[in-house]
């Protein structure tokens, strides 16, 4: 399995992503969008979620396509960013009919960075507008790191951020993730340099500076961000995406085996203060292919999204933890 051209989700045919975000406020929003709907589930394993229209993503649950999925900062504030694209889509004509109705469909998850050192005091929910900017701004090539959903995150000991990465496999199908991570666990062992997800890099698409040679890596747990904050302002919300056609029921499974990547490139993970969770999609685009590889290839590409996040965050005025560039220059 190699990268896609992009190495971004958006290797997947048919798929555009859009960022849209507020310096000032510390946050943004990232929107995931389809040439047409497309067939998500999802998997929770956090302890503290904060979603939108999830429960429609049930195999069981009667709706069989999503029109677009939202990750959002802004914890409760940000599941408004869904209604922003609600907004476009209809304006767009693009939705669910029934009758003369059009009804988009937007599902979406958020991370809590209200107390990133942002200015919060906003009198009109901002994250409405920002989800609007978003879908508007989808294309196939998008920003990494300090971008939008990303742009608030933080991980335990360095500023968290946007990340994205992509495989195609054997038979030609493509498999990529985005994610927004902003966990309670730390991304590099003790030392700040080396990445929990190096043994899974491609290239040096986040440095190439290798594996930890230390052993006995996760006993001790420090974090400035605990020291900054309390231990309740986190959350990985990601998705992953593949053109060869699954069920809504494949599409779940893909979710739960794509939480390996989180576990891998965070530690701790999925703890009760992380939100945790995973959207899985199938645009359908290639004829069925093996759940098994694929969820494998989802958790590989959420391992490599994470660090990738965090590799590329940047500087911006105000932040309470520093970026993994300015701990390694």
């Amino acid at each position: 399995m190699n990268t896609g051209p992009g190495n971004l989700i958006t290797d997947v045919p048919g798929l555009k992503v859009g960022n849209a975000q507020d310096d000032a406020l510390k946050s943004g929003t990232t929107v995931l969008v389809g040439e047409a709907p497309f067939v998500a589930s999802v998997h929770v394993m956090g302890g503290a979620p904060g979603t939108r229209e999830t429960d429609l993503l049930a195999p069981d649950k009667s709706v069989d396509a999503v029109d677009a999925l939202v990750l959002s900062g802004g914890s409760a504030y940000g599941l408004d960013a869904c209604s922003g694209v609600v907004d476009g889509l209809r304006a767009a004509g693009r939705g669910f009919t029934i009758g003369p109705a059009v009804i988009p469909l937007v599902p979406g998850a958020i991370i809590f960075d209200l107390l990133n050192g942002g200015d919060k005091t906003w009198t009109e929910n901002p994250y409405r507008a920002l989800g609007r900017q978003a879908l508007d701004a989808a294309t196939t090539e998008f920003e990494l790191g300090t971008a939008g959903a990303g742009t608030g995150a933080l991980s335990a000991m360095m500023k968290g951020g946007l990340g994205s990465a992509s495989l195609v496999l054997p038979d030609g199908s493509t498999v990529g993730a985005l994610v927004a991570a902003n966990p309670v666990g730390a991304v590099t062992t003790p030392g700040d340099r080396h990445f929990y997800a190096a043994p899974f890099e491609v290239g040096a698409e986040f440095g190439g500076i290798g594996p930890d040679l230390a052993t006995g890596l996760g006993r001790t747990l420090d974090s400035r961000k605990m020291r900054a904050m309390s231990p309740r302002e986190n959350t990985t919300i990601a998705i992953v995406a593949t053109d060869a056609a699954l069920t809504k029921a494949q599409c779940q499974r893909v979710a739960v085996a794509a939480h390996d990547g989180i576990g891998r490139a965070t530690v701790p993970a999925h703890t009760p203060h992380d939100g945790d969770l995973v959207f899985a999609l199938s645009t359908a685009g290639r004829a069925a292919g093996d759940v098994t590889l694929i969820g494998h290839a989802a958790a590989l590409c959420l391992s490599r999204a994470i660090a990738r996040a965090i590799y590329h965050a940047t500087p911006r005025p105000g932040d309470l933890l520093p970026c993994w560039s300015d701990l390694n220059a």
